[in-house]
């Protein structure tokens, strides 16, 4: 009876994690792990929570995982799926990196300070915090039209607040997407953060009490979104 229960323990932590298996394009899903690099231990649908270890950038080894590289247009909207829903709350962010010239989507890793923001959703402010992105089960948002056309790795968060009074405790749920942009336009891109190295443990939109006081205002960690 003992294992039984700890079998069923763990099978109802893990439904309550989370996964962004795959891409949204045209409104079609594209199907899990093709154009989204699979990280080890994707079956667990555990969080990473540690912003200071590489895991932070496309989740545990992701950042050296390869898959096929879809084309997108600038100006288009683009998705991920969540599976089987966005169960905590938090806010959600998708950043995007250009690939180097001389590399390609398969095989460059996202090193450097290269990530941009594209989209973020934080909470609504009232008698308690709600956050728009928690029932979901696809995100979408608009690549931005001005974008270069070129290789880019897209990377997807969900940061989950629910365990979030003490350092370490906020939950990254993070995939990444290898996209190729056409039809993209001549913008220059912003100066861009590194993963790890773009939040600190104790960052105010990070660590902190949602539920009580309830908080009045919320700072999203990061640059600021980049809409072109």
């Amino acid at each position: 009876m003992k294992g039984i229960a700890s079998i069923l323990a763990l099978a109802s932590v893990a439904t309550a994690h989370y996964v962004f298996p795959s891409l949204v394009v045209g409104g079609a899903d594209t199907g899990a792990w093709k154009n989204v690099r699979q990280w080890t231990g994707y079956q667990s649908n555990g969080p990473v929570t540690d912003v200071t270890k590489l895991d932070i950038r496309c989740n545990v080894g992701a950042a050296s995982k390869s898959v096929s590289t879809i084309d997108v247009a600038a100006g288009s909207t683009l998705g991920f799926t969540a599976k089987s829903s966005i169960t905590h709350p938090g806010p959600l962010q998708v950043y995007m990196a250009k690939v180097p010239a001389g590399q390609t989507a398969a095989t460059w890793d996202g090193a450097g300070d290269v990530w941009f923001k594209i989209y973020a959703v934080g909470p609504k402010f009232g008698t308690s915090l709600t956050w728009p992105a928690q029932g979901s089960t696809v995100v979408n948002f608009k690549i931005p039209a001005s974008v270069p056309s070129g290789e880019y790795i897209v990377r997807i968060e969900s940061i989950a607040l629910h365990s979030a009074s003490a350092a370490n405790g906020a939950q990254f749920y993070i995939s990444c997407g290898q996209i190729n942009v056409t039809g993209g336009g001549s913008a220059t891109l912003p100066k861009g953060v590194a993963f790890p190295g773009a939040y600190k443990p104790t960052d105010p939109g990070l660590m902190l009490n949602i539920y009580y006081p309830v908080p009045t205002t919320y700072s999203l960690p990061g640059p600021e979104v980049w809409s072109g």
